[in-house]
């Protein structure tokens, strides 16, 4: 099992991934979030030129996939009803979804990025249930709400080493 970057030839897999996680939001209640084909193979392209997708890989298939941004995100300059539990430098992870055939994929990818920094942020739709357990078991605290491009909030976690 091995956390990498995503290479370029892997898009279809990493699309397939996604395509699995939207299915499974909206199984769950989730209908809001990651709508309109978001997100979009342009902007995955993107993730992946520039260094900020990673892939899971067990047995040589990929299991999960996200991105991780390293410094400030303009989407988390403002949080409303609370507050970050610091403003110390952090990474950020967006995008990050699971095959669902590898119990505890995000764990393993939380663990991780954990091992890269000491200030970890994410955020979630409200709706998306399944996530914020999966945050809250793996020690992200709720600190608030943030409002993405779009002006639709979102729920803001952080995580401290």
């Amino acid at each position: 099992m091995e956390i990498r970057n995503t290479r370029p030839g892997e898009i279809e897999e990493v699309m397939e991934i996604y395509d699995i996680a939207r299915q499974v939001m909206r199984n769950s209640g989730n209908s809001q979030q990651w709508i309109n084909g978001y997100p979009a193979r342009e902007l995955i392209n993107e993730d992946i030129e520039k260094g900020y997708s990673y892939v899971l890989v067990d047995n040589g298939k990929i299991q999960a996939v996200f991105s991780l941004i390293d410094g400030e995100d303009p989407t988390y300059k403002v949080i409303a009803n609370g507050e970050w539990l610091n403003d110390e430098p952090y990474m950020t992870i967006h995008r990050i979804a699971s095959r669902g055939e590898m119990k505890h994929a995000s764990d393993i990818c939380y663990g991780w990025t954990m091992e890269k920094t000491d200030n970890l942020r994410i955020d979630t739709h409200e709706d998306n249930v399944i996530m914020r357990h999966v945050l809250d078991r793996n020690g992200f605290t709720e600190c608030g709400v943030i409002y993405i491009s779009d002006g639709t909030p979102r729920i803001a976690y952080h995580k401290v080493k």
